[in-house]
């Protein structure tokens, strides 16, 4: 079996993510946070140790500006509703995902927010320049992907970070697609917020993610999105107004967390620029194996360099669910068909409403699969002509 959804879910994960989880759950299992006893200590410097790691994988000073969740999804729901209010302006590209799409449009609806969305090419790359020419004097934040989940085209996120800077306009990234493949340092690239999700590139399990709090957001700027316990302030009937507690009531997913600080430590260990580097290898294999093959369409800026190790195309005559179909059931590969709960991205690439067959890759893949799955979509465009 070949698996080619990492941009969904990475798959599979290095045997320290499995062994953390299940050392958790049989020799410490306790709430973190919430009593003295020992194994609720161990359990809270089990999610502080991947805080830190967290922290030091994107160069974010202080740990405790982690911010824990389920995923990125619920991350940037938590800056946007958290931040945005009533008449602000926020600026977006025709790039991105759902899970920044629709709660801007239901901040649209809600709280009368003004969504401008700058227009990228074909090929899904955005120019910084025409994001600064689209900013307005009551733009409040602009929110962007690091990368595209369609077609992996990388966005100029330190050239827009160095922008919004200079017109005091917060950046929002939503890393889903790059965090522990592509190189990320929130200083550097001027990020005040960055979403992340633990089940990607992080090699993590699904159910974690966070967001990542840089300075320039004050601690009472950003609502939290619930309420409730914490283990801290217990006499209060009031939210705490620190982080991380302020944004993370309930019981955490330990266990996940526990995975996720594994992954992330196998991300540091192996190196982010390794992982790139190996991963620009093979997609470009990828691509040089595919754009040969009569029948075959490829979307996208058809560079390794350029993108992630995301691989979208079409093969003429066939149904993108039906190419998805013959890769699984005739050829053993995985892939993902469809819009990719991302129609504003296919609209830009030409794709919607029938969308793709997508191929992304991950850490874990190798050059026999590519060369493998090259094959399978020969075979598949070859029958179709004959």
């Amino acid at each position: 079996m070949i698996y080619f959804d990492n941009a969904a879910t990475s798959w599979p994960k290095p045997t320290a993510v499995p062994e953390a989880m299940s050392r958790f759950m049989l020799a410490v299992g306790a709430n973190p946070g919430r009593s003295a006893h020992r194994l609720s200590i161990e359990a809270g410097r089990m999610v502080y140790e991947t805080r830190e790691a967290v922290a030091r994988l994107f160069n974010l000073s202080d740990p405790l500006r982690v911010v824990f969740g389920l995923n990125a999804t619920e991350a940037l729901n938590l800056a946007l509703w958290g931040i945005l209010c009533p008449g602000d302006r926020v600026l977006t590209s025709s790039m991105e995902h759902n899970s920044v799409m629709r709660p801007l449009r239901a901040l649209e609806r809600e709280r009368s927010v003004k969504v401008d969305i700058v227009r990228c090419s074909s090929e899904g790359f955005l120019d910084a320049d025409d994001a600064e020419a689209a900013l307005r004097a009551d733009t409040k934040m602009i929110v962007l992907n690091h990368a595209s989940n369609v077609v992996g085209s990388v966005l100029p996120v330190a050239e827009v970070g160095r922008i919004a800077r200079e017109h005091d306009v917060l950046l929002l990234v939503d890393a889903a697609q790059t965090a522990g493949a592509y190189p990320l340092d929130m200083g550097a690239m001027a990020i005040d917020l960055l979403a992340f999700t633990g089940h990607k590139a992080l090699l993590g399990p699904q159910g974690t993610g966070g967001l990542c709090i840089g300075e320039r957001v004050q601690e009472n700027e950003m609502r939290p999105l619930k309420q409730g316990g914490t283990g801290s302030r217990s006499a209060s009937e009031q939210q705490p107004s620190f982080i991380p507690d302020m944004y993370e009531s309930g019981t955490p997913n330990t266990v996940g967390l526990a995975g996720l600080g594994a992954g992330v430590q196998y991300v540091i260990d192996r190196g982010v620029e390794e992982i790139r580097a190996h991963e620009v290898h093979l997609t470009r294999g990828l691509i040089a194996g595919l754009v040969e093959i009569p029948g075959v369409i490829v979307y996208g800026g058809l560079d390794a360099e350029m993108q992630t190790a995301t691989v979208s195309f079409n093969i003429d005559g066939l149904a993108p669910s039906e190419v998805g179909l013959m890769l699984d059931e005739e050829h053993g590969t995985m892939s993902r068909v469809g819009l990719d709960c991302a129609p504003a991205a296919h609209r830009t690439i030409g794709t919607f409403p029938v969308g793709t067959v997508r191929f992304s890759l991950g850490a874990l893949s190798t050059t026999d699969e590519v060369d493998a799955a090259v094959e399978a979509v020969r075979e598949i465009a070859t029958g179709r002509a004959a």
